[in-house]
């Protein structure tokens, strides 16, 4: 990790990933003292309010981002109460939250999404900096193992049937150049960081795609920051299926190009009528033999870290914070 001069300097956290978990990961480390945070958010998300807004003004994606803001905000329960809240009257705002028409709206007023996003961190306070992987527009693909291709997060996401070709390989097309560019400020927060933490989410929908943005792979590659991975409490069917923590691990790593420092896994097992649903939908509990050889080189933190008060498996915020904080200010310490 990096050199710390100033004991009194904040930990520099970045946080790479898109959806739920990162909503989660981030009201965990938004009551954190002591670390200045830094989120970079994939832009593929193509589904609902997003992916109609994508399509019908050319937009990026807001909805990911928007749960970041919410999520580092100290007003996160009214803010989530009022923006995500849907239209219903008006026939062309049907569908559509009200945060997300926010930020599509402060993006053309400012002149580009960065600045939209900036605006609205600072209407909601919101605490570290918000940073979309790209400002190019771009479809996901994810090609199979029978040679098919998918296109679009939301159809790779939800797959249709009871059976579909394992994901061999995803990756991104360009809409209006030959390539896609990297958000420059993303490369600088990679660089300064002290502690960089992938996930939790979609290995392929939501982690990968940050991934796969030319200059990123590189930027982590050459960081001396500590790199974790924290780990998914489910597999998912379509994308991760019968995948144990070690198989995460190495199709994260193969678009990493290099070896994560360690992984946080949740040692908690569900109770048995939540697992049962989840069975339903052919989705397990993540496994991890700690034993094996492959984490000799890798570290283990873990420990209770479920929310499952609503019977739907998160990681718990606070949990999963104190977890972190742990590691961080050990390191800082050593």
């Amino acid at each position: 990790m990096n050199a710390i001069q100033d004991s009194n300097a904040p930990i520099h956290v970045v946080t790479i990933g898109g959806g739920t978990g990162q909503f989660a990961l981030l009201s965990g480390l938004r009551e954190m003292e002591g670390i200045a945070i830094t989120t970079v958010v994939s832009m593929m998300d193509s589904g609902g309010s997003t992916g109609r807004l994508r399509d019908e003004l050319g937009t990026l994606p807001p909805g990911d981002i928007l749960k970041c803001v919410v999520a580092l905000s100290p007003h996160h329960t009214f803010a989530r109460t009022i923006l995500q809240k849907r239209f219903e009257r008006d026939i062309r705002l049907q569908g559509h939250n009200a945060g997300n028409m926010l930020l599509t709206m402060l993006s053309r007023y400012t002149g580009s999404f960065p600045s939209g996003v900036a605006a609205l961190c600072e209407i909601l306070e919101a605490r570290g900096t918000i940073l979309p992987v790209t400002t190019d527009q771009a479809t996901l693909v994810a090609e199979l193992t029978d040679g098919s291709r998918i296109f679009g997060e939301q159809a790779i996401d939800m797959p249709r049937g009871h059976q579909r070709e394992k994901i061999r390989d995803v990756f991104l097309v360009p809409h209006h150049s030959d390539t896609i560019h990297v958000y420059p400020p993303v490369i600088d927060a990679i660089a300064d960081a002290d502690h960089i933490l992938i996930g939790p989410g979609d290995l392929f929908t939501s982690i990968i795609p940050n991934l796969i943005v030319p200059g990123v792979a590189d930027a982590l590659r050459a960081s001396k920051a500590g790199v974790l991975y924290i780990m998914n409490l489910m597999t998912k069917y379509g994308e991760t299926h019968n995948f144990a923590a070690k198989d995460f691990v190495e199709g994260l790593e193969a678009y990493l190009t290099r070896k994560v420092d360690g992984v946080v896994y949740n040692s908690r097992s569900p109770a048995e009528e939540i697992c049962r649903m989840y069975r339903a939908q052919k989705s397990e509990c993540v496994t991890l033999d700690a034993g094996h050889p492959f984490w000799s080189d890798r570290k283990v933190y873990s420990g209770d870290l479920l929310e499952s008060d609503s019977g739907v498996l998160r990681h718990h915020p606070r949990k999963l914070a104190a977890l972190l904080q742990s590691i961080f200010f050990q390191e800082k310490n050593e």
